[in-house]
């Protein structure tokens, strides 16, 4: 009898190590289980993102992302506002979601939405204003400063025990470019905002854009500094001969109101060496329409015209191997007029602008019709007067 008690009591002790094992060996087989579906569930999930790219690039559409659709509330509040005033949901967005750029404007209006912006921006880049080859930064200040070290550093040849003489001192100037306000204030009837087929989104940007561009381009090249930005035909010109900081040097065509009537090209010739090597590197010609009319009809002594189309789309044309800018905004071929400038305007003019572009509705100043007051802040002016030269349509 106690042999038998003996080997029930081991048995029954026994027992709960092997539930363990078997608890243990089904877990594992679980994991093993889950990890399996898991490994697949991620394939299938790879499989559906790549096959939705292509499918989305296939047909011309932008790829979705988790940017765009966190953009989305944004967009429909702001529409709202654009079509109704309601402005109840982009104040919820501006207190809940910084990160969308929805603040109210501290003299009122909101911040349009991104990709208006971004569209009213691209539109500002490609059209042919000095905007596309000058130097263009963003900045949250009411002014931009530009540095700039005019002089070289003196040196000087020394013997082994001769006392070193002192050389010259660079000079430093600073340009300050202050940032003024550009408005445009186009309006719709609030019957076609009422209409959803109306895309008010891509209106007010190709209304603004358009408005924004011709304002820029006329400023950036002969704006007198009030109110607006400083061109660069708003500073002294001089004969490149007797050329100082401050102001612009020209050459001469050596005929009045015209080019040069038996060597034309001579004087765009001498245009581009009276110009700094460093800056001919990145140079380029500026003039209107009807001036490259006349300047595309030059040849050479072997009779090659001076003037090249660009062999690719987008490719700028080229005059003696400088490319060229078509700005409406230059002024005609006539008596003592400065119509083609050429330089490095990148290093020679800069553009600084705020980054943000903020539209008020106005439903009452103009019943039935309603005002979108649409406003940026930008300046410009130049930021180094050695790197742009002029040609002047005159004997000297």
């Amino acid at each position: 009898m106690t042999g038998n008690i003996s080997r029930n009591g081991e048995g029954a002790a026994g027992a709960p190590a092997e539930v363990t094992r078997a608890l243990d060996g089904l877990m594992a087989e679980v994991r093993a289980f889950q990890s399996g579906i898991s490994s697949k569930l991620k394939q299938q999930e790879d499989r559906m993102a790549m096959l939705l790219q292509k499918s989305t690039a296939a047909a011309g559409r932008p790829v979705l992302s988790a940017q765009s659709d966190a953009g989305a509330p944004h967009r429909k509040a702001f529409a709202a506002y654009l079509r109704t005033g309601d402005d109840d949901a982009l104040r919820g967005l501006s207190l809940e979601e910084k990160g969308l750029s929805t603040a109210v404007a501290a003299d009122g209006g909101f911040l349009v939405a991104p990709e208006i912006a971004d569209r009213i921006q691209s539109v500002l880049r490609s059209t042919a204003s000095l905007r596309s080859v000058a130097n263009v930064v963003n900045v949250e200040a009411t002014s931009y400063d530009v540095i700039v070290d005019r002089t070289e550093l003196g040196s000087g040849w020394a013997t082994e025990t001769a006392a070193a003489a002192e050389t010259a001192t660079p000079v430093i100037e600073r340009i300050s470019i202050r940032l003024h306000e550009l408005s445009a204030m186009p309006k719709a009837s609030q019957r076609l905002l009422d209409d959803a087929a109306f895309d008010v989104e891509g209106w007010l940007a190709e209304r603004i854009a358009n408005r924004f561009t011709r304002a820029e381009a006329a400023a950036f090249v002969s704006g007198d500094g009030v109110d607006k930005p400083k061109g660069f035909l708003a500073y002294p010109k001089v004969a490149d001969g007797s050329w100082a900081w401050g102001s612009l040097g020209y050459v001469a065509t050596g005929a009045a109101g015209d080019f040069n009537a038996t060597k034309p090209s001579d004087a765009l010739v001498d245009l581009v060496y009276a110009l700094n090597a460093d800056y001919r590197a990145n140079a380029v010609f500026v003039m209107n329409s009807k001036t490259t009319g006349a300047v595309r009809k030059m040849k050479d002594a072997d009779g090659r015209f001076l003037w090249s189309d660009g062999l690719t789309n987008g490719e700028p044309a080229r005059l003696l191997g400088y490319p060229v800018l078509v700005a409406e905004d230059m002024p005609d071929i006539a008596a003592n007029a400065y119509a083609v400038a050429f330089g490095d305007f990148r290093a020679g003019y800069t553009i600084a602008e705020r980054p943000d572009l903020r539209v008020l509705r106005d439903p009452f100043s103009a019943k039935p019709h309603v005002l979108f007051y649409a406003s940026k802040r930008v300046g410009g002016d130049v930021s180094d007067f050695a790197a742009i030269k002029l040609l002047k349509f005159a004997l000297s």
